[in-house]
């Protein structure tokens, strides 16, 4: 465990602490009351301090706090602590007392004030102001060399024994490095260093707000190329490219970081106030009431104590303060602002905290390092708040918590010791608060419009569907894409541990849909969370629904198969699955899972998503590679026996899902909904085309007129429901559907209203 943050004197005017942070101990200066500030490089009397704490204390990192944390890198420690080293031999070999200087009979009067210059440049002058005090001792040097050699036999053997003291002293002196950097500088600038501005060039502390946890790390942005730059809430996010980096930066700039001195002072101030009448779990959510109650309290208690304090704050300030408090109080810290970005899909930090930064994955530059270093005191208040809300307990014999964050789309898993040796790490899945549709994965090159419009009919055509691949790959993605295909007559039931599908927007969406939550498979659950298989019954009770499932992954897909085999499914049947084929879905499926091999043919189709690395590149690509039909007349080995026909199938060279025509041609399902429906194999491909086309139109539509909101499932749900309405009327008026007609009808109408309505919203958004 951490030690604790206890101030222990050591000598008149330090406290100090120590604490492990990454595996580094660091060592905590609180400088609050020194009146002088806190810099080494300004103020000779802090250094002085700094080194004769090291005398006693070992760190490999050290941080002076007052306003701001001071923080100096293992580098520079290593300066003090050779300096404080030193000084700790002048003591050892009796340089720093007179008594102890001694050079025989007789020797007083020649040296004459000699002695007295050994203890101060050994003593007062090395413990302040190291470079001074080696230039005073060569001056020294070079004058008892000067007499030495004009001294009378006399004193001789004074200055003798003088010069080997002062020679002795400077071989002690020439060990450190920091006279090292500073003969190197005389050297280069042919003159002696006056002042302290030769310490600002060798002490440059990162300085983080003392209030704040978490520390951004700075570096020369001179060798970096910008990639991507947006906002995040009060935020700024800029990606960088770093020649020696495998993976993009991903930097965030939040206004915290960056205030006057006299703003920190009033939130020290307001934070230690409002912390006296806080409770200290307060609820964690950036929607709940008790946010929205801190934000009006330390509004008011923020210009109260401006006024006290005569710092003039206008509203705007009133108002970036009072949020920068929540957030690092009730809210989540700087976490806040990487939980807000909808453009990362994955969030880690790992243990030991404060060694490495955060990495996160963006969902266009993949795998990035941050520049947040997260610290130990932040996560054990953020454990601390977990715990409280989930009502669930961590410790050592319970080191796993898993959870849903509330009102922030994202999903935690906390590891602790044992079962994590090196403390306390999190994983962050972050979802997509509105659901995923076709026409934006088009737009992305995952699939093609062919193979969107072919799902799509599948969807319609009440399948049973299963979206493969491995983490990451986009599986529960694909498949809320084609939740929204789903005719909004039908009833919807959708089955998740983790609360991955939007429901609440699918829902707002005008859907009929209700979802269901089960135990989650590590770190138990809330009281009353049914098992995966027991919540499956449940569903198949509830009605006559499409039934979604978050992810088949244990004995509920024996419940699945059996309800897909008796039909009490009734409609389009969906899940996700881990697996990298056809192939590997039935192996799973059967061998991991337990379903009878037989009963796997109630599967029609399996969908992969795989991330492709072209040319051996870093960056991944999301890609649909495959879209298998599972035949129905085979006995024990799908693959041996032909099981497995593959409808679309991935090519790397063209990066497109290529249709496999002849293949198509033997398929049983286009079969069988020919013979359910009444329609021709030209009729079936006339439908796929018509659905291809309105997800490309509009993907064409955002690109010409620039506006990414088309491809938001507010736009294309009206879309989709639009043709589906055109078709039922062509039925009507000619008694079979006329795709030309319902298609010319279609962009009519999404010419006259959808376009017209989202560009009217982009100029009131310019205006």
């Amino acid at each position: 465990m951490h030690n604790a943050y206890i101030f222990r004197p050591l000598f008149e005017g330090v406290e100090y602490r120590i604490r492990d942070v990454g595996g580094k101990k660091y060592l905590y200066i609180d400088a609050r009351d020194w009146g002088e500030g806190a810099s080494i490089a300004d103020y000779p009397s802090v250094m002085r301090r700094v080194v004769e704490t090291l005398m006693d204390v070992d760190a490999d990192v050290l941080v002076i706090s007052d306003i701001y944390d001071h923080i100096y890198d293992e580098k520079q420690t290593r300066m003090l602590k050779e300096i404080a080293e030193i000084a700790r031999r002048f003591e050892q070999e009796g340089f720093w007392s007179l008594s102890s200087v001694k050079f025989g009979e007789g020797c007083e009067d020649a040296l004459g004030d000699g002695p007295a210059m050994i203890v101060k440049i050994t003593h007062d002058l090395w413990l302040s102001d190291p470079v001074a005090a080696y230039v005073k001792l060569l001056g020294l040097i070079k004058q008892a060399k000067e007499r030495y050699r004009v001294a009378p036999d006399s004193v001789k053997e004074c200055y003798k024994k003088y010069l080997q003291v002062l020679e002795r002293i400077k071989l002690l002196m020439d060990t450190a490095s920091l006279i090292s950097s500073a003969r190197a500088y005389m050297v280069r600038m042919k003159k002696v260093p006056r002042g302290r501005l030769f310490y600002s060039l060798v002490f440059q502390p990162q300085l983080k707000p003392s209030f704040l946890g978490s520390r951004l790390i700075s570096v020369s942005e001179e060798d970096l190329e910008i990639q991507d730059q947006y906002s995040v809430g009060d935020a700024e996010v800029i990606i960088y490219k770093h020649p020696d980096h495998v993976e993009p930066l991903y930097y965030v700039y939040l206004p915290e970081y960056s205030l006057p001195a006299d703003q920190y002072f009033i939130m020290e101030k307001v934070k230690e106030l409002v912390s006296k009448y806080a409770p200290k779990n307060a609820i964690l959510s950036s929607k709940a009431p008790s946010r929205k109650q801190f934000l009006r309290l330390y509004e008011n208690t923020i210009r109260d104590v401006a006024r006290q304090y005569d710092v003039e704050l206008s509203s705007d300030d009133v108002s970036n303060l009072a949020r920068i408090l929540v957030r690092h109080t009730v809210g989540y810290g700087v976490l806040e602002i990487l939980l807000s970005d909808k453009r990362l899909t994955d969030i880690y930090v790992d243990s030991p905290l404060g060694m490495k930064p955060i990495y996160v994955v963006h969902s266009e530059h993949g795998q990035c390092q941050t520049n947040i270093v997260f610290s130990d005191e932040e996560a054990r208040s953020f454990v601390s708040k977990l715990r409280a809300m989930s009502g669930r307990p961590f410790d050592e014999a319970h080191p796993v918590l898993d959870y849903d964050l509330p009102d922030m789309y994202a999903r935690v898993a906390v590891i602790g010791p044992p079962l994590s040796p090196d403390g306390i790490a999190f994983a962050f899945r972050l979802h997509k608060p509105t659901p995923w549709t076709l026409p934006q994965f088009i737009d992305r090159k995952m699939l093609s419009p062919l193979a969107a419009g072919l799902l799509s009919f599948f969807v319609d055509a009440q399948t049973t569907m299963l979206v493969a691949g491995s983490r990451g790959a986009g599986k529960t993605s694909l498949m809320t894409s084609l939740i929204l295909e789903i005719p909004q007559n039908q009833r919807i039931l959708t089955q998740e541990d983790t609360l991955e599908i939007p429901v609440p927007e699918i829902k707002r969406l005008g859907y009929n849909i209700q979802r269901l939550k089960t135990k989650s498979p590590i770190g138990g659950g809330s009281a009353g969370e049914l098992p995966p298989e027991d919540a499956l019954r449940t569903a198949l009770r509830l009605g006559d629904s499409a039934i979604i499932i978050g992810e088949v992954r244990s004995r509920e897909a024996k419940v699945l198969y059996e309800a897909m085999r008796v039909g009490a499914a009734g409609n389009v049947v969906m899940g996700t699955i881990h697996g990298d084929s056809a192939y590997s879905v039935w192996d799973r499926v059967v061998n991991d899972l337990g379903v009878p091999t037989t009963s796997f043919k109630a599967t029609d189709i399996v969908v992969v998503n795989a991330p492709i690395r072209f040319s051996g590149s870093l960056r991944r690509h999301r890609r649909t590679i495959c879209i298998t039909e599972i035949r129905k007349h085979w006995k024990s080995d799908p693959l041996e026996e032909g099981g497995f026909l593959d409808l679309m199938r991935y090519s790397a060279k063209e990066d497109e899902l290529l249709l496999l025509e002849d293949q198509i041609k033997e398929s049983d399902l286009f079969a069988k909904i020919m013979d359910l429906r009444g329609l021709s194999y030209e009729d079936i491909w006339a439908e796929i085309r018509a659905r291809a086309y309105t997800k490309q139109y509009l993907v064409d539509l955002k690109n010409k007129h620039g506006v990414s909101e088309l491809l938001e499932a507010t736009y294309t749900v009206p879309a989709h429901n639009k043709f589906l309405l055109l078709k039922e009327r062509s039925i009507e008026q000619f008694g079979s559907v006329d795709y030309s007609w319902v298609l010319d009808e279609w962009k009519r109408w999404v010419e006259e209203f959808l376009k017209r309505d989202v560009l009217a919203k982009k100029e009131a958004k310019k205006g």
